[in-house]
């Protein structure tokens, strides 16, 4: 609540701060989760026509695509040796493939004869040959098989292995660059974020559910609904019995990542004034919620916390149900959103609760956008990995609420897609080519283009 003798940070909503929160926590909270780094970026407007110009969408094809590390693929999506996922984006198509000993390659999806594709769909293969003429590459990317080869003598004395991309894995993802030059993944995403996913180990999760769906939108206006949380006033009122939507903490590391902490297991701020019980915040959770366990009909006994009730169920159900301890977890591990955005397409959640992922894709354009959503589950401590669900391509009249498995989450999505066409149209109507952002809220979006804007200019990588 709001402590009008208090004296509150002239860019923060004057009330209860994310450590004000954490210090009521049930158990020690981690230092680096009570990190705050976010840092003053300006007031500058972005220019409108960042989301709705051909000739800007084509720059960002030839300056930032090759050249930034992208998430090509889960772990679990390629368990065996020979196993491989497509992965096609802005016009590239690349082939990740699990190799003899474990390791991953990554391969332009190109026959080197003729120019198709190897291969349109992710599969699992001994070799790579194409269905054109049948050139055959093994899974190493070495040349194994030319066909006709009287014809083609003259290939022996050039390369003809196809061309790799270099690979990193963190956390269960795999990523992928066309760069030579660009920094380790580590140092990319920056050590602070990088080393901080140990604790979370996304690497013992798998994707219980993947669904994606094409919104009329650009990636960046897509991306950006979802790096601040002060929309959900509005947006998402169902939430806000439950949704520190205004306590958000926004923190922000080098040029590639960010964080919105947002509490859950109190009111909105904006909802100060209805005085609402830790019953009725309960109450709200269990009706709307579809990322934690439910609590429908619980009501808290003396001293409880409708916060603390909420990470402690989460607890017995996501971590010691599964074979894990979980006696040093924070309440705020196992409840908050934290929303982390590694630039430029990919949004891995934080914490010990089943873990959301969003990445973006153009499709194919500057007017659309595949939103993908996974929903990360943690394994059984003795188990062996699951492999990975595959993607539920929703149709343009499918909402999200249709996907039964995520309960209330569906709701949230649709609101939030509902208003992403509308925001396309408004950018191409503009009259004064201008998007004014706020100071603190926003400024993760602030920091997304002004990193765009190194890559551009060649500063990166």
């Amino acid at each position: 609540m709001e402590d009008a003798s208090r004296t509150y940070p002239a860019d923060r909503c004057p009330a209860m701060t994310v450590d004000d929160i954490l210090d009521l926590d049930s158990r020690t909270v981690p230092a680096e989760v009570r990190d705050d780094s976010w840092r003053d970026l300006g007031t500058d407007a972005v220019d409108a026509e960042r989301y709705t110009s051909a000739a800007f969408f084509e720059a960002e094809k030839k300056h930032m695509w090759p050249n930034v590390w992208q998430m090509a693929a889960r772990e679990d999506e390629m368990l065996q040796p020979g196993d491989y996922v497509v992965y096609n984006n802005v016009g590239r198509s690349y082939l990740i493939m699990r190799q003899q000993d474990g390791s991953v390659k990554a391969f332009h999806n190109v026959c080197l004869h003729r120019g198709r594709k190897l291969r349109t769909e992710s599969g699992s293969a001994d070799d790579l040959t194409c269905p054109f003429h049948g050139f055959a590459w093994a899974t190493t990317g070495a040349i194994k098989h030319i066909p006709c080869e009287w014809d083609f003598t003259h290939l022996k004395e050039r390369d003809m292995s196809l061309p790799e991309l270099r690979v990193e894995r963190w956390q269960g993802f795999i990523y992928v660059t066309e760069s030579t030059t660009q920094v380790s993944l580590r140092d990319y995403i920056g050590s602070e974020v990088y080393d901080r996913f140990s604790r979370w180990r996304l690497d013992e999760c798998y994707t219980a559910l993947w669904i994606g769906k094409v919104i009329n939108a650009n990636w960046k206006a897509v991306s950006e609904a979802f790096m601040e949380a002060w929309h959900s006033i509005v947006t998402h009122p169902q939430i806000l019995a439950y949704t520190g939507d205004a306590n958000t903490r926004y923190s922000m590391w080098g040029d590639h990542a960010n964080l919105a902490l947002t509490p859950f297991g109190l009111p909105s701020p904006h909802l100060a004034a209805d005085n609402l019980s830790e019953d009725d915040i309960i109450a709200a959770f269990s009706r709307t919620s579809g990322r934690s366990a439910s609590l429908k009909g619980r009501k808290l006994g003396q001293g409880e916390t409708a916060r603390k009730v909420m990470a402690q169920t989460n607890r017995a159900n996501y971590l010691d149900a599964l074979g894990y301890d979980s006696a040093d977890i924070s309440d705020s591990e196992m409840l908050d959103a934290f929303t982390y955005n590694i630039f430029p397409n990919l949004s891995p959640w934080g914490g010990f609760v089943p873990n959301i992922v969003y990445r973006w894709r153009p499709w194919p354009d500057q007017n659309a956008t595949l939103m993908e959503v996974r929903l990360l589950a943690r394994k059984a401590s003795d188990a062996a990995m699951p492999e990975a669900a595959e993607m539920r391509f929703l149709t343009p009249e499918q909402p999200w609420a249709s996907v039964a498995e995520w309960g209330g989450l569906g709701e949230v999505f649709d609101q939030d897609m509902e208003n992403l066409p509308y925001v396309q149209e408004g950018l191409i109507a503009s009259a004064n080519n201008r998007v004014e952002l706020g100071r603190y809220q926003e400024g993760r979006i602030r920091q997304f283009h002004q990193t765009m804007d190194k890559y551009l200019s060649g500063q990166l990588p």
